[in-house]
C-alpha cells in the first residue's frame, strides 16, 4: 500500500514498520492500526506499511529497513518482537537487532520521529496456547518489552505502551480479530488513542 512520492508541505510521510500487529492481520485495511492513525491524524500520509506477518527483528532489518531510502519517511511507527519470542530468538540477539533498528531509524529521521509501541500479548487469546506455553511467553514478551523500552528511552525515543490493553482480550473478547488470536480493529483503535499524543509531538519535532 504505497503511494507516489509527492511533494506536499502540509503532509507528514508516514511509514510503519513490523509485523502481523502492524500489518493487521486477520482485519481490513482501513483497520490496522496506522491506517485508523493516519485517519485520526489527516496530516499523515501513510506511504507504506512494511509490515509482515511472522517476520522477527532480523527479518526488519534485512527486508523493511531498506526500504526506507526509496520511501523517504519523515515519521515511522516500529513495533517487533513477537516472533522473536515464538521463534525462541535469544534475547542478547533481540537486544542487538532492536539497538541496530532503533539506530537506523534515528539516523534516517531522529528520535524524534519515531514511535515504539510495545508488543501485545497474544497470549491470553482463544489461539494463544497454539503458540508455547502462555506463562513462558507472556514472560518472554515483557522482557521484550522491557529491552525495546530501554533501548529506545536510552535514544530519546518514545514509546507507547498498549500491553495492558492486550490483556483485557483475556474477558473482552471484542478486542481479538476472528481468527481468535490477533487483536481487533476495535483494539487497534485503543492502541491509537494512546499513540495519538505521541504522533503528535513527533509532527511538531
Amino acid at each position: 500500500m504505497e503511494s507516489p512520492l509527492v511533494t506536499d508541505p502540509a503532509r507528514v510521510r508516514y511509514v510503519a514498520l513490523g509485523d502481523s500487529y502492524t500489518i493487521g492481520t486477520s482485519v481490513d485495511d482501513g483497520q490496522r492500526f496506522p491506517n485508523q492513525l493516519a485517519a485520526r491524524l489527516p496530516q499523515l500520509e501513510l506511504v507504506a506499511n512494511l509490515g509482515v506477518n511472522g517476520f522477527t527483528s532480523r527479518d526488519l532489518i534485512e527486508v523493511e529497513l531498506p526500504r526506507l531510502p526509496t520511501l523517504e519517511p519523515e515519521v515511522v511507527t516500529v513495533l517487533i518482537g513477537v516472533n522473536d519470542v515464538v521463534q525462541r530468538v535469544p534475547e542478547d540477539s533481540y537486544r542487538a537487532n532492536a539497538a541496530a533498528i532503533l539506530d537506523a531509524l534515528v539516523a534516517r529521521v531522529g528520535a524524534g520521529r519515531i514511535i515504539v509501541v510495545t508488543i501485545p500479548d497474544y497470549t491470553v487469546t482463544p489461539a494463544g496456547a497454539d503458540y508455547g506455553d502462555p506463562a513462558k511467553q507472556s514472560a518472554g514478551i515483557q522482557r521484550n518489552n522491557a529491552i525495546m523500552t530501554e533501548l529506545a528511552t536510552a535514544r530519546g525515543i518514545v514509546v507507547v505502551d498498549i500491553f495492558d490493553i492486550s490483556l483485557e482480550a483475556e474477558v473482552d473478547r471484542s478486542l481479538v480479530a476472528a481468527d481468535g488470536l490477533h487483536p481487533s480493529g476495535t483494539q487497534y483503535g485503543r492502541w491509537v488513542d494512546r499513540i495519538v499524543p505521541a504522533m503528535e509531538a513527533a509532527l511538531r519535532a
